[in-house]
C-alpha cells in the first residue's frame, strides 16, 4: 500500500477494557530495509527490549523506551512466521517459511539451535519443565485441497532443545498448524489450524518421564550427590 513497515506500542488499560487508548506511545518505522515488511514482535526481559522478526528472514532489536536500532542479524532465508520467549524471556525461538525455527538470546542474538523440517513453519514455541521446543506447520493453504493430511505434514513436531533432534509428532489437524502455544506450567500445548479448530493437547506422564542417556547419567549423579550430602 506504499506504507513503510512499523511497529507500533500501546498502553493497555485493564481496568477498564472498553477504554484503550488508540495512539501509540511509540512507532518504529523500518527505515534500514523499507521493501521488507515486519512480521511479528514480541517483548524480552524486563520489556527492556523488542524483537522483530522480517519478511526476509533478519531479526531485529530495539530500545523499548526509545525505538532506537540495537542490533540486525539475518536468520532465515525466507519470512519469519513466529516469535516466543523462554520463560525467563532471555532467549526465544523463530520460525520460518524456509522449513526451520532457530534459538537465539536476546543479548547477542546469537544463534544457538537449529531446527530442521520438511515442510514451511508458522509457529515455534519452548516448553517450560521439559527441553522441547515445538514447532507447527505444513504445506501452503493454497495447495492444500490437493493433498491429503499426511502428506501435507500438518502435525505438532516436538524437538530437544539442546540436541536438536526430532523426537515425536502429533496429528490432527487437516491443514496447516498456524500457531502452537505451551500452558505456563508446561502441563498441556494448543494447536490452531487452517482447518478451523484448535485443538487442547494434554500431557501423559511418559512426557515427562522421557530422558535422553546422558540426562539419565547427569540425573542419577545428582541424586547419588544429594544422598551423600544427606548422609
Amino acid at each position: 500500500m506504499g506504507q513503510k513497515a512499523s511497529v507500533r506500542v500501546l498502553n493497555v488499560n485493564q481496568k477498564d477494557p472498553k477504554a484503550q487508548d488508540d495512539q501509540a506511545v511509540l512507532t518504529i518505522i523500518n527505515e534500514e530495509d523499507p521493501k521488507s515488511k515486519y512480521s511479528v514482535a514480541g517483548w524480552s526481559y524486563g520489556d527492556l527490549y523488542l524483537i522483530v522478526g522480517h519478511a526476509n528472514g533478519n531479526v531485529s532489536k530495539f530500545d523499548s523506551k526509545t525505538g532506537e536500532l540495537l542490533q540486525t542479524v539475518e536468520v532465515h532465508e525466507g519470512l519469519i512466521t513466529d516469535i516466543q520467549f523462554s520463560e525467563d524471556r532471555s532467549y526465544f525461538v523463530t520460525s520460518s517459511k524456509d522449513k526451520t525455527a532457530k534459538l537465539l538470546d536476546v543479548d547477542n542474538l546469537h544463534i544457538f539451535k537449529k531446527y530442521g523440517a520438511d515442510a514451511p513453519m508458522n509457529s515455534a514455541c519452548i516448553t517450560p519443565v521439559k527441553e522441547f521446543v515445538i514447532l507447527g506447520g505444513g504445506q501452503d493453504a493454497r495447495d492444500v485441497t490437493t493433498t491429503s493430511s499426511s502428506e501435507g505434514k500438518f502435525e505438532a513436531r516436538f524437538y530437544h532443545k539442546i540436541f536438536e533432534d526430532e523426537i515425536g509428532r502429533v496429528k490432527g489437524h487437516f491443514g496447516p498448524l498456524n500457531y502452537v502455544a505451551i500452558h505456563p506450567n508446561g502441563t498441556s500445548y494448543a494447536s490452531g489450524g487452517e482447518d478451523g479448530y484448535i485443538r487442547l493437547h494434554h500431557f501423559h506422564k511418559s512426557y515427562f518421564d522421557f530422558l535422553y542417556d546422558v540426562e539419565k547419567t547427569a540425573q542419577s549423579q545428582v541424586n547419588n550427590l544429594q544422598k551423600e550430602i544427606e548422609a
